[in-house]
């Protein structure tokens, strides 16, 4: 063993072949300030061996590098940009330092090679992956760029344009995809990975490869003549621009930086990225995409673990109710692996929900994203049913009927009385409290919310709400049914609203309140999703989520928090109810729906509905970008911090990926409590005063401002049980 290290090793082996063997002590390999420590002391330990001859860098366990430890950097971007720089610089110099070493390379690629691991193969100068193999660097999803000479070598390796597409999608590539544009060099079985690598290395020793010459142009500018340079940046920042746009600064600064490295060597390249990785390391976009990023973990981590103390397994599962939601529940379930029995009491809605599975796997055969006889699988996955006797064996239920408190109560005993004792009983409700129906049930401790969110294939987020009687191992089994159907499980407390619709109807309550005083909103609506980055405005919304079904939630939730979320007199959307107006559902809403000359979905504001508002709301009046957003924004904000104080939502992490994931919160602002901290707590405080007069939900808890006068941070406090202490 020349070097042995916690997480990599080097050793040598015959005819002069040195692994440099990644092995970190955790479940995969990645880049934190340790292995930066060992990783320059093994190559100080491959120069000092006199026997070597070549070096094959390869990994211990089934992938390969994932990429750098984003939580052990966090602290370290909170450093000034000056000081960020020589931080990275060290970085790289290390990169450098193995690239330099004068002896061929190779890397053995199996798995992901993601990020850092990415540039790590880059540094190589031979790459051979196996068929299992993923490579890219995903940095841009982090608000980010490549950071460890990313920039720098993909474009001398693939190509500039290759490079750029690369890195400002920051997809995973497939490791035929990374051969057919030079990334690797070779490809080959998973058994053959380690005999390929040595056979390549074995003749770069010999001779036969010529190693020096393939290192060379990664030393050097690229090689673009004048007229390739303009057409290729020019029509790459054309694009990114377009698709990037404002909010997402890192794909711009990236090719900017490749651009202006183009004409440079190695170093003078490795100082442009340091500047641009630092520059960007600083931004409020990088710090609310990492901060998702590592709630996101936090929601994963609480799924794995709920799996572990899962007693009960969920192997088959039922939807009461073949609608467009039972049939989305149905696909979902069966595409991920688990049977499903979709019930019904008509051949009508059966044939609606199998019809929304099949429209939905239709789509991907068409778009080449999966083979026909997966389609036949996931179907052959669900069994349409008339009877209760279908679903006698199943170990989980979602009751997915009408949203009425009667009817589901009905349902839910029905089905309890044909299931196991230890089966598992769950309502796909928006605001039915959850210990309200648990009172049609016999074993309320089997019994918990299951809120999907339409269209289900495409929504990530579940709700899974726990009534007062609800059990810990129901929970848990929720919880992992609901990871196992690859989406992202949030557990909340029972009350009306439950999570994220709680929080949004006094968002919607401050969009009425501006229509009212005079707002436009196609005005507001162009500002929330231009400016703020909703994917949605407010009317677009609640015509999407339908207009009927937003009036119904009003009634919820007035009658829930009725001093706070009363009723607005004269609400638009009660007049735009009251007219027949349903949104998306019949075409009519605050926007009239319909389809272009190419078949796609088109909304027109609707005369109608500009008579109807212009019957009960003031005269037209401008409202600035910023006070649209404010107005909107500081009843959204102050309900999540709400939640947080009643234990609704067990933290801050949680409470940014639920609207995020279940309402499209623009990932760039990082979720309700990153946006925030990102204005500052005293700042938002002030800001909320100025409108407090509005009514409650404008009207900050004293618990936030406890919080900001202790300079405190939602990310590390337990405000729940700050609270009940206080």
């Amino acid at each position: 063993m020349i070097y042995q290290g916690s997480s990599l090793s080097v050793q040598l082996l015959d005819d002069g072949i040195v692994e440099f063997s990644y092995d970190a002590q955790g479940s995969v390999n990645k880049f934190d300030q340790q292995t930066f420590i060992e990783f320059r002391a093994a190559i100080d330990a491959i120069n000092n061996c006199s026997d070597a001859k070549g070096v094959m860098v390869t990994s211990a366990k089934s992938t390969f590098i994932v990429g750098a430890d984003i939580t052990e950097f966090e602290e370290t971007f909170k450093q000034p940009e000056a000081e960020l720089i020589p931080w990275i610089k060290n970085a790289t110099d290390i990169f450098d330092a193995f690239e330099d070493i004068q002896l061929p390379t190779i890397a053995a690629i199996n798995g992901f090679a993601l990020g850092g691991g990415c540039e790590m193969i880059l540094a190589c100068d031979y790459r051979v992956a196996d068929t299992t193999a993923s490579i890219g660097l995903p940095e841009v999803k982090l608000g980010l760029m490549p950071g460890f000479g990313g920039t720098v070598r993909l474009p001398r390796v693939i190509g500039a344009d290759n490079a750029i597409e690369w890195i400002s999608t920051g997809k995973n590539h497939k490791a035929a995809q990374a051969l057919a544009v030079g990334a690797v060099d070779a490809v080959v079985e998973p058994e053959n990975l380690r005999n390929a690598a040595i056979s390549i290395l074995t003749q770069a020793i010999v001779g036969d490869l010529d190693w020096k010459a393939k290192r060379q142009p990664k030393l050097e500018p690229l090689k673009l003549s004048k007229l390739e340079n303009i057409m290729t940046f020019s029509s790459c920042k054309g694009m990114i621009a377009a698709k990037a746009g404002k909010h997402y600064p890192a794909p711009m600064v990236m090719v900017n930086t490749i651009e202006a490295a183009a004409t440079l060597d190695r170093a003078g390249a490795m100082a442009a990225e340091n500047a641009g990785f630092a520059k960007l390391a600083k931004t409020d976009e990088a710090t609310a995409q990492t901060g998702l990023f590592m709630a996101d973990q936090v929601i994963k981590g609480k799924a794995k673990k709920a799996a572990k103390q899962a007693t009960k397994a969920v192997n088959k599962a039922a939807v009461l109710g073949a609608g467009i939601m039972g049939g989305g529940i149905a696909y979902q379930s069966a595409y991920k692996g688990t049977p499903i029995v979709m019930k019904d009491i008509n051949d009508q809605a059966l044939a609606l929900g199998l019809s929304t599975a099949s429209d939905i796997l239709t789509k991907q055969v068409e778009r080449g994203r999966m083979k026909p006889k997966k389609m036949a699988s996931v179907l052959n996955n669900i069994t349409p049913s008339l009877t209760y006797d279908s679903v006698k064996d199943v170990d989980i239920v979602v009751e997915a009927v009408v949203e009425n408190p009667k009817i589901k109560g009905l349902v839910l005993a029905e089905v309890e009385g044909g299931i196991s004792d230890d089966a598992i009983l769950t309502s796909n409700t928006s605001t039915i409290s959850i210990d309200l129906l648990a009172k049609s049930v016999k074993r309320p401790q089997n019994f918990c919310g299951m809120h999907f969110f339409n269209p289900v294939h495409k929504m990530p987020l579940v709700e899974v709400i726990r009534g007062k009687d609800t059990s810990d191992e129901t929970v848990a089994a929720v919880v992992a049914y609901a990871a196992k159907m690859g989406k992202s499980p949030i557990v909340v407390n029972d009350c009306p609203g439950f999570y994220v619709n709680r929080v949004l109807f006094p968002y919607f309550a401050g969009f009425s309140q501006l229509l009212l005083e005079g707002g436009d909103f196609v005005a507001v609506d162009k500002v929330m999703e231009k400016q703020f980055g909703w994917p949605m405005g407010p009317a677009f919304l609640l015509d999407v989520v339908g207009i009927d079904t937003a009036d119904h939630c009003t009634d919820v939730m007035s009658a829930g928090f009725p001093t706070r979320m009363q009723k607005i007199d004269n609400d638009p959307v009660s007049a735009l109810y009251s007219d027949n107006r349903l949104g998306q559902k019949n075409g009519k809403g605050f926007y009239d729906h319909g389809k272009d000359k190419r078949g796609r979905p088109s909304k027109v504001p609707a005369e109608r509905a500009l008579e109807l508002l212009a019957a009960s709301c003031a005269d037209k009046k401008d409202f600035s970008s910023e006070e649209i957003i404010t107005r909107l924004m500081i009843p959204l904000v102050n309900e999540v911090v709400r939640c947080l104080e009643e234990g609704v939502i067990a933290s801050a992490a949680e409470a940014d990926m639920g609207l995020v994931y279940g309402l499209g919160f623009p990932p760039f602002r990082g979720g309700p409590i990153r946006y925030l901290e990102t204005l500052g707590l005293a700042n938002f405080i002030e800001m909320a005063d100025k409108y407090a007069h509005l009514g409650e939900i404008y009207q900050v808890t004293d618990g936030l401002r406890e919080m900001a006068s202790a300079g405190k941070s939602y990310f590390k406090t337990n405000v729940n049980q700050s609270v009940a202490k206080a």
